[in-house]
């Protein structure tokens, strides 16, 4: 039985302009001042984050993309959630009572610049999907 080849993975920088793209739409759907954008990429210098916002294309490392990956799932799962894009947008926002948030809203959780944090509310969201 011969082995059948598994096709190479895209080189990561092939995947930098999509994923920079998507990530300043939903920055902006959401509403995040540039701070905030920063340290949900993982604060990259600010000439980088910067040059990726004017050209919307760039390599990024691993870390930067599964930090999108995160943010593009829970934006996803947000839009599954509340079928009304306001609601689901502003529901980053909100305080939270769940004990993941302890009273704070998902953003706020989600800016401590932990990539774990970014996967918890992924996990959370999907958990709420069913």
């Amino acid at each position: 039985m011969l082995a059948q080849a598994l096709p190479e993975p895209l080189p990561s920088g092939d995947l930098g302009g999509p994923a920079l793209r998507a990530f300043f739409r939903m920055a902006e759907q959401w509403k995040l001042r540039v701070a905030e954008q920063r340290r949900l990429l993982g604060d990259p210098p600010e000439s980088t984050f910067y040059k990726w916002k004017r050209q919307q294309d760039g390599a990024l490392g691993r870390d930067t993309l599964e930090r999108i990956s995160y943010l593009l799932g829970i934006w996803q799962a947000l839009q599954i959630l509340f079928p009304d894009p306001a609601q689901a947008d502003a529901w980053l926002h909100k305080p939270n009572a769940a004990p993941l948030f302890g009273g704070h809203s998902a953003l706020e959780r989600m800016l401590s610049g932990n990539v774990a944090d970014l996967y918890v509310v992924r996990q959370y969201l999907d958990a709420q999907r069913g």
